[in-house]
């Protein structure tokens, strides 16, 4: 877990604090499925700004995920890149004046950066932007074997629903 200890800065207002930290980052679920950040430490641009009321905190990084395709199960790789802030007042009257990742003038930089790269994921993680999935019927991967299937004739039983269904 990567944390930076706020005691140490001394800044004054109008000051800023720049630094080049490693973050590491954990793997998480997202739709049922696991998603690795490989490197599971990732360089980061760390920028922390006084203000006259609190203090704004900058992260930005590249993460790079590995985990299975929405559509066909096979490798899928995503590169993410990101650049988020967060705000906490000198002292908040309210809870939205705060962020959830200061505890103890400990800022957790580990997970804002996880839940950083959670947020900006796209809804459906593919293996390449054209990904055809698997076929519904024998369950191949399209991507490798594109093939249709022919329409098996139906069950008698249903004859009288298709000829009202033709009268319709």
């Amino acid at each position: 877990m990567t944390s930076f200890k706020l005691r140490q800065l001394k800044l004054r207002p109008g000051e800023e604090y720049r630094d080049e930290l490693e973050v590491e980052l954990s793997p998480f679920e997202f739709g049922g499925q696991r998603y690795v950040p490989v490197p599971a430490k990732v360089p980061a641009e760390f920028v922390v700004n006084r203000g006259t009321t609190g203090t704004v905190f900058s992260l930005a990084f590249q993460a790079r995920l590995h985990g299975p395709c929405y559509r066909c199960l096979g490798d899928a790789v995503l590169d993410v890149p990101i650049a988020v802030r967060e705000y906490q007042a000198s002292s908040p009257d309210d809870e939205e004046l705060t962020t959830p990742y200061v505890h103890d003038d400990t800022l957790d930089l580990s997970a804002w950066a996880r839940d950083a790269v959670a947020l900006a994921l796209p809804d459906k993680i593919l293996c390449r932007p054209d990904c055809a999935g698997l076929c519904d019927v024998c369950g191949k991967n399209l991507n490798d074997e594109p093939h249709e299937h022919e329409e098996e004739d139906a069950d008698p039983r249903w004859s009288a629903l298709e000829r009202l269904k033709e009268n319709l």
